[in-house]
């Protein structure tokens, strides 16, 4: 397997953990609908969350979450509401970009973008 899917995998874990940690409920990793996924979905205080996550090892040529182009962002949105469409019940909802940078040992610093939108 290529590295950067390596990457985008540990990725997914720590950010799965992050969420954990960070007293989310953790309703669906990789949910896919069509073509389209979200990384994580997680509620809190009511809230509903949809994450997009994005890794990198090096700021060398960006930070991760300029990775999430408004293309990105429109698929990543129109999945939240194909989900919400399956799954309702809740009054409150948030798109949400979690980046992350890993240093040469795997150690990584977390940036939350809240309420993203086009």
């Amino acid at each position: 397997m290529a590295r950067h899917n390596d990457t985008g995998k540990l990725g997914e874990q720590l950010a799965l953990q992050w969420a954990i940690d960070n007293d989310f409920i953790i309703r669906e990793q990789n949910w896919r609908f069509g073509k389209w996924e979200i990384d994580l979905i997680a509620s809190k205080n009511d809230r509903l969350h949809f994450f997009e996550v994005k890794t990198r090892r090096t700021n060398n040529f960006g930070y991760p979450e300029e990775l999430v182009d408004k293309n990105k962002l429109w698929h990543f949105i129109s999945a939240g509401t194909a989900y919400i469409r399956y799954n309702k019940g809740f009054k409150w909802i948030q798109f949400d970009i979690l980046a992350i940078t890993l240093d040469e040992s795997d150690k990584a610093s977390f940036f939350l973008i809240e309420d993203v939108y086009i």
